[in-house]
């Protein structure tokens, strides 16, 4: 038996970057410990807050039920405040996980990677595959932390889980010739930091078959009902749909060659 651990930003990114790669890797006998990095305070904020809860709490609630359905063994939390997006006030905020010190931030990763006896650890691509500032900095504490644990001693292997953009740019095509009206996300559109989303797969090193776990995935992104509700993008997929479009989860692993062939992380 391996250890996982996944470090995400947010609520909910363990749910849609890797929620079929956590659930493949218990289904096969491993541990998955679920390290996140704020408190996700800072994100849509539902109707049904109930007197003297928080987002905050309501966040943390929602994944552990997610971490429950994925089969995750232990949930630990960084301790840092969401940042918020790009340009906003609240990136300067006590605490804010961007402006947090990036030694101090990975040690606490390198901390809890060495308490579980870690085997590998999945951050995310150079730019948080969107650009959000709070992604940005799990892909330097990430690293970080890897270099840390390997000066002491302990060696993880280290993958950036990342979006395929050759790959959602051809499903957009496809789309656009058999419904010409509908409206579609472009991947190649600036993303918040400017660039385009996620990576090419000349890029990506690794394309993970999550295909018998797509409906646990689809429950764990249930379970942030705050920010992912019955009407979103996800959740109006047909579930065929849903499988083409997240039966396949993609990690950069550093230092390998690109061309996004078929492997696993464990």
């Amino acid at each position: 038996m391996s250890t996982l651990v996944c470090f995400h930003a947010h609520p909910d990114d363990e749910s849609i970057a890797t929620g079929g790669t956590i659930a493949r890797a218990v289904a096969e006998g491993h541990r998955v410990v679920l390290v996140v990095a704020t408190d996700g305070r800072h994100g849509e904020v539902p109707a049904d807050l109930q007197p003297g809860e928080t987002l905050a709490d309501r966040r943390r609630r929602e994944t552990e039920k997610s971490a429950a359905v994925l089969g995750v063994s232990e949930v630990a939390w960084l301790g840092y405040a969401d940042s918020g997006m790009n340009g906003w006030s609240q990136n300067h905020e006590p605490g804010a996980f961007m402006s947090a010190d990036l030694d101090e931030a990975s040690e606490r990763l390198a901390a809890i990677v060495r308490r579980v006896e870690g085997d590998v650890l999945t951050c995310y691509d150079w730019h948080g595959g969107y650009g959000h500032p709070d992604h940005i900095q799990v892909h330097r504490v990430g690293h970080r932390a890897a270099e840390i644990l390997r000066d002491s001693g302990r060696t993880v292997r280290l993958l950036e889980s990342t979006m395929n953009r050759t790959r959602i740019a051809r499903l957009r095509a496809m789309n656009a010739e058999s419904n010409p009206d509908a409206e579609a996300f472009d991947p190649e559109a600036p993303a918040d930091d400017g660039n385009p989303f996620g990576s090419t797969e000349d890029e990506i090193t690794m394309a993970v078959d999550v295909t018998q776990y797509v409906a646990q995935k689809r429950e764990s992104m249930a379970c942030h009902a705050s920010q992912i509700t019955d009407g979103s993008f996800f959740l109006q997929m047909p579930p065929e749909i849903f499988a083409l479009a997240f039966g396949t989860e993609w990690f950069i692993e550093p230092g390998q060659p690109g061309g996004a062939r078929e492997g696993w992380l464990l």
